[in-house]
């Protein structure tokens, strides 16, 4: 019974609804001119911006649906007006669009400015009540706008009612049990309407913030709106229009500090491949030597490749280092150091992801002392013994050929220490063995983790020192990049979240007081690193639970780490308490990379369930991060980038020259099953 459903109302209890007004006044109108395509126009006033979306209704008449943020519309007193002058100003504002022809109002009841609405966000947590009408147990089920809404932007309320309405009957025919039928309808729906709704929060908070975007060239204006929900992918508008795409791509390319050049190039698209040798009289050296055969068929002058690159291969100059791609290798925990020195087993897990195709492998989160590690496995670099160990991976990448650089991952556990290993039981103390741990406030991170001890004066210049001199071994080490974690409930981001700093001094309390602490490490390690290299920041973005930090606060973080010198945000969130409640999807922390990017005006990393190369080419194109790092599929797929390149059919790719008959193989094969599935 739609959006102001009084049975949803009337059993609000059992369906337990969660209505959110969002942020724009948007008022639903028509007029005579007929729209060829679904129309978004935008227009900027002396107070910010508007948005009209329209769209044909009938051979006749189309739909003008005009928003604005709210502070937007009070400032040009649009609360104020009637019904007749708030058309008017409409009228004159898109005026170009209509063609001489008036904007309809059918809401003649209404009084004054009421027809300007926010749109009403609905999620019900159950859709089914079991209501007892005349001694019988009566199902009452919700469909459409009265058990969820998509905002207009993306979704249309009738059609995901008709599809509640199919899923039903399909659940009642498949079920012989009415209650099993209406469990099943509940579970399938819910989900697929989640998906809809998380798409329609993206595409929502695009246009509440068209302000955010103005800045970007039209070109990349364009495509950030085409792509907002994160449901339309890079190849998705490949689809609808592969000319556009391949001259955006140009178009991107262009923008890119370096011209792309490969050592070991594929054949021209279109040339027949190179045969394949069986065998060789001896195996090509790891620093790229060939053998004779490989030089004669792979090797030649370095050429030009013609056609743009995806947006995932372009390169990236950050002070003196440049990328040859926008794809990392997240720091992830692997739980295998001994005494905090790093193993063989870190050389050839980090060495075989830099032959991968990676552009930045960042070794996992390593501590400034014993008593800053998350585990007993976990890496340190506290002294000359460790620094050497981490010299041989470095060295390793730098001469393997692959063009890869190496980043170090500086952090404190602070209350999340001393724990076991990540395939025991994570984040539980020690059986045996525990350290004493530190944080800003005697703030547990569990039940049953140690409550930590406040941190003093004396002990945050104690931790600043071991955070420098681990700097300067990362120095001597050779690392190229180096990143200072504040995220995740450790101990610098324990200073940061409200939900773990208690602290009555200089150190806590505002935001500006509870950032003090981590400015200071991040303040003293920039001094230690050399001027030439970059310096990256992870930060939790999002608490995820009540009364902590949100995306406002993360703006204002990342605003304080500019200031004092960050090149990038590392943009992660969550972790932070046990209480936190994430919600998760599909590249579900990028809206927050994509926030701080374009707001704060500094770079960012993008980072969590982001999977496959579309969703990266996707992030890179929009402008909504700079980089992408790639955690899991890392771990299962040490090559993920030349493979998700080799998808594409890219030859934007260099491949180490002991695997290029694979790599000629694997681009054959993956063609063939492209031209199958296309018949």
């Amino acid at each position: 019974d739609g959006l102001n459903s009084r049975i949803r109302n009337r059993y609000a209890d059992t369906f337990k609804p969660d209505v959110e007004l969002r942020a724009c006044r948007f008022v639903w109108l028509g007029t005579k001119k007929t729209f060829d395509a679904f129309t978004f126009a935008f227009e900027q006033t002396e107070h910010g911006w508007f948005a009209a979306h329209a769209y044909k209704f009938d051979e006749t008449t189309s739909t003008f649906i005009v928003e604005t943020p709210e502070a937007v519309w009070k400032a040009h007193g649009l609360d104020q007006m009637s019904q007749e002058d708030g058309i008017a100003f409409c009228e004159r504002l898109f005026a170009k669009y209509l063609d001489g022809n008036a904007l309809l109002n059918n809401a003649t009841h209404v009084r004054g400015s009421a027809i300007w609405i926010r749109f009403p966000r609905v999620v019900c947590e159950r859709w089914v009540h079991q209501a007892e009408i005349e001694g019988k147990q009566v199902p009452i089920v919700l469909m459409g706008d009265a058990a969820h809404t998509a905002h207009f932007s993306i979704g249309s309320g009738t059609k995901l009612a008709l599809e509640d309405a199919i899923e039903l009957s399909r659940c009642f025919a498949q079920n012989t049990d009415l209650d099993t039928a209406l469990q099943a309808y509940e579970a399938v729906r819910s989900v697929e309407v989640l998906k809809i709704q998380n798409a329609a929060r993206n595409s929502t908070e695009w246009f509440e913030n068209v302000d955010r975007y103005s800045s970007l060239e039209a070109e990349q204006f364009f495509y950030s709106m085409m792509t907002r929900s994160q449901r339309i992918s890079h190849e998705n508008l490949r689809l609808r229009d592969a000319d556009w795409l391949k001259g955006y791509e140009a178009w991107l390319e262009q923008k890119a500090p370096t011209l792309f050049t490969s050592c070991n190039t594929l054949p021209p698209e279109g040339a027949a491949a190179p045969a394949v040798r069986q065998s060789r009289s001896r195996g090509p050296g790891l620093k790229g030597e060939a053998s004779s055969a490989d030089s004669a068929t792979h090797e030649g002058p370095v050429v030009r490749i013609e056609s743009p690159p995806p947006p995932m291969l372009l390169p990236l100059k950050v002070r003196d280092v440049t990328l040859k791609n926008r794809v990392i290798v997240s720091p992830m925990a692997t739980y295998s150091a001994v005494d905090g020195l790093v193993q063989d087993f870190h050389l050839v897990h980090l060495g075989a992801r830099a032959l991968g195709g990676a552009a930045l492998i960042f070794v996992e989160m390593t501590s400034p002392c014993p008593e800053g590690r998350i585990t007993p496995g976990c890496p340190g670099l506290w002294n000359e013994a460790q620094m050497l160990a981490f010299k041989r991976i470095a060295d390793f990448v730098h001469a393997s050929g692959a063009g890869a650089k190496i980043g170090l991952q500086l952090g404190h556990s602070g209350p999340k220490g001393s724990t076991q290993l990540g395939w025991e039981s994570p984040d539980e103390p020690l059986t045996e063995g525990n350290w004493p741990l530190l944080a800003a406030s005697e703030v547990a991170y569990g039940p049953t983790n140690q409550t930590p001890t406040a941190m003093t004066r004396l002990d945050m210049d104690r931790v600043k020192a071991e955070f420098v001199q681990s700097t300067r071994y990362a120095v001597q080490a050779g690392f190229d990049w180096l990143e200072l974690h504040c995220a995740h409930g450790y101990l610098l981001s324990s200073f940061i979240s409200p939900l773990t700093n208690q602290r009555g001094d200089e150190y806590g309390g505002s935001l500006e007081n509870r950032c003090r602490f981590p400015l200071e490490v991040f303040t003293a390690m920039r001094e230690a690193w050399p001027a030439h290299l970059p310096m990256s920041v992870r930060i939790s973005a999002h608490d995820w639970a009540p009364g902590g930090n949100t995306a406002d606060d993360a703006v204002a973080i990342a605003r304080l780490f500019k200031a004092a010198g960050c090149d990038f945000i590392d943009v992660s969130s969550g972790q932070t308490t046990r209480a936190a409640k994430p919600v998760y999807g599909r590249m579900y922390q990028t809206p927050f990379a994509d926030r701080i990017r374009n707001e704060v005006g500094i770079q960012t990393i993008a980072v969590g369930a982001i999977t496959e190369a579309d969703q990266v080419n996707s992030i890179i194109a929009a402008g909504r991060a700079d980089l992408c790092a790639i955690a899991r599929p890392h771990l299962a797929d040490p090559a993920w980038t030349l493979h998700e390149a080799a998808k594409l059919q890219s030859r934007h790719v260099s491949w180490p020259k002991p695997y290029l008959s694979g790599r000629d193989q694997l681009y054959r094969e993956l063609l063939k099953q492209k031209e199958a599935a296309a018949q």
